[in-house]
């Protein structure tokens, strides 16, 4: 890995973030940075380099995009595999979904914010890796989420050097998340920060969203593989072994059940920073189970 946590700090999650995309007509491939009045403030963002500026599209090119890309729907963008539950592959919870609908449409429709932030509030300072537009090609950022931290690491694609740390706050001051579903795939999060600020990003993945919005939220609790039992853990070394070898280190999580649900993502094909994320559910003993009504 090219990154670890602290001593005594546990990983819940990784997952590749960078601030969103506009899906509506309007505000198709588009993104801006507003204050509490609704102003532009990307030129007040300290030490940001210069990016592009967007204006809402016009009628005719809305109409478009609205009809090309409804020759889209349909095509899965990213596989979602549940191992190892009913002895069978495939989710048991229904299809990916490409998009949901708008809820909110004076921040999906009619503008789309990625950022949301007063002067002086922490949502400014987060690092412009983050942005796209603005980033070296190539380069990659991820949110991480420990049981103390909330950081944003960079990296260079194809570099094995050790990430870039390059923005971290207290696990506490990250006050809610939520899954946002009108977005590709529904991978994106809105991540609301004590002071009312709030960041939206994509994540590659409706797990990894919904997963980070759990944490965040506290509705479930991350574990360590040293928190599990003796048969988990020889489930999750077969379960290693089921797996591609250029899966991600797994995350366990405990849902409220008493269910433990393990986690493996890989690179999927489909896109760059795209992934398909493999999972089994495991009782006390390591057997596969199904989830109980309120897990997922």
């Amino acid at each position: 890995m090219d990154w670890y946590p602290g001593p005594d700090e546990n990983l819940l999650i990784r997952t590749p973030a960078k601030f969103s995309t506009g899906m509506a007509p309007a505000v198709a491939g588009y993104r801006w940075f507003r204050d509490a009045e609704r102003k532009d403030i990307q030129g007040e963002l300290a030490q940001w380099p210069s990016g592009p500026s967007f204006a809402l599209r016009p009628t005719g090119d809305r109409a478009a995009r609205r009809t090309g890309r409804a020759f889209l729907i349909g095509i899965p963008l990213i596989v979602n595999i549940i191992a190892g539950v009913g002895g069978a592959l495939g989710s048991p919870f229904g299809d990916v979904p490409l998009r949901g609908n708008p809820e909110e449409r004076e921040n999906e429709v009619g503008d789309f914010p990625v950022m949301w932030a007063a002067p002086g509030t922490l949502a400014r300072t987060v690092p412009w890796q983050l942005d796209p537009s603005r980033r070296p090609r190539g380069y990659r950022t991820d949110a991480v989420l420990t049981d103390r931290r909330f950081l944003i690491l960079g990296t260079q694609q194809g570099s094995l050097s050790k990430a870039d740390e390059l923005w971290e706050v207290p696990r506490e001051v990250t006050a809610e998340a939520r899954q946002m579903k009108f977005s590709e795939i529904c991978g994106d999060i809105r991540i609301t920060f004590m002071d009312g600020s709030w960041i939206r990003l994509f994540t590659g993945s409706p797990d990894s969203s919904g997963r980070l919005a759990q944490l965040i939220n506290g509705s479930v609790h991350g574990l360590t593989e040293a928190d599990l039992t003796e048969g988990q853990r020889y489930r999750v070394r077969d379960f290693k072994g089921e797996i591609p070898k250029n899966a991600e280190a797994p995350t366990f999580t405990l849902l409220k059940s008493g269910i433990v649900q393990v986690e493996c993502r890989v690179p999927a094909k489909a896109g760059q920073g795209l992934f398909e994320t493999h999972s089994i559910l495991m009782s006390t003993s390591g057997d596969a189970v199904k989830p109980q009504p309120g897990d997922l």
